[in-house]
């Protein structure tokens, strides 16, 4: 499927095969391949087929990355489908575990959520942020939803304000503020005869819907190529021809950085980076009769990696380490602003 393909024109069966089949030619990315199939197979209605994919993968020899995303997505598709029992105690248990991926404690919490179970969904949401968020004063990125989502619930609660619910404030960024999107009185605004009321909810939902759609979207990005030092001796070593390409290591992290913030300069949204080996790359060479030689075969190479789920995401957040193994912080190595 395109990243701009409307969601309405998709073939939802058939686009959940054709990741199946590619996960069978490509198993050692078969976890991200598999997981955006079940979402087809439950966009479909067809649950049973995406738990299915989820079993699989949770029976898999293959140590996954992220097991309890895919549990946590298994609980809230059989809930949808009649197995309550069985979702409640896979939900009990990814609890206890306490998992350190916000994914799936937004999943958790908003299955509880979507079926009425508010006091339980907003205990959840709490657990997630106080493992997840805890003290801190600036909460990475991915942690955003589960404090939106512990505001959302504890509004429809009634419950008073508290320091995470004003750092949620905080975070959001949407020109209707949280306590508006998130009021349970806003419903009876549609019922009104007064076009003032109705043009003010309207543009309301726009602005939450406007947040779902970037929280939800999961397009392919635009992916820029990385080679590790090894990897990239081991390439110029068996193909002398790409020095031009890469006349240096240094060089060539510098060129992925300042690429990067070009792109990002220029509004390119969803930029990511990818990491090559040779033999991966001889093989998509096979697979595309072209010989390793040719540069242009290297942009088709890393768009090729970043659909199959290989993609990470940039920038970093300032502490987590930099992308280009060095074992420093992002904001101490690459992310130096007026590095190259």
């Amino acid at each position: 499927m395109r990243p701009d393909t409307p969601a309405e024109n998709v073939d939802h069966p058939a686009e959940a095969a054709r990741l199946e089949r590619t996960a069978d030619l490509y198993p050692e990315d078969a976890e991200a391949l598999l997981l955006r199939a079940a979402a087809h197979r439950e966009l479909s209605g067809d649950r049973p087929a995406a738990t299915a994919l989820y079993d699989r993968l949770l029976a898999s020899a293959t140590t996954l990355d992220h097991p309890h995303l895919v549990r946590a997505l298994k609980a809230s598709n059989l809930w949808e489908y009649g197995h309550e029992a069985e979702a409640r105690a896979i939900i009990e248990g990814l609890r206890a575990a306490a998992p350190r991926d916000p994914a799936s404690w937004v999943i958790v919490a908003e299955a509880l959520e979507a079926h009425d179970e508010l006091e339980a969904a907003q205990e959840a949401f709490t657990q997630g942020v106080t493992v997840l968020v805890g003290e801190a004063d600036v909460p990475p990125r991915p942690t955003h939803p589960l404090l939106f989502g512990r505001h959302r619930v504890r509004r429809m609660l009634g419950l008073a304000h508290d320091a995470w619910d004003t750092l949620a404030d905080t975070l959001h960024s949407m020109p209707v503020s949280l306590d508006e999107l998130h009021d349970p009185k806003r419903v009876w605004s549609l019922g009104s005869d007064n076009p003032a009321e109705l043009a003010a909810e309207i543009s309301r939902l726009r602005a939450e819907l406007g947040a779902y759609r970037e929280a939800l979207s999961r397009p392919y990005p635009v992916a820029v190529l990385h080679w590790p030092t090894r990897e990239l001796t081991e390439l110029l070593a068996a193909y002398p021809d790409l020095e031009t390409e890469y006349p240096s290591h240094e060089h060539h992290l510098s060129t992925i950085e300042a690429s990067l913030r070009e792109l990002a300069s220029s509004g390119t949204p969803n930029l990511g980076i990818v990491t090559g080996t040779l033999p991966s790359y001889e093989a998509f060479a096979a697979s595309e009769a072209a010989s390793p030689t040719d540069p242009a075969l290297l942009p088709q190479y890393a768009t090729t990696l970043a659909a199959r789920g290989r993609a990470t995401p940039w920038p970093p957040e300032p502490t987590t380490t930099c992308w280009c193994g060095s074992g420093r912080s992002y904001g101490g190595c690459h992310g130096v602003p007026g590095d190259r």
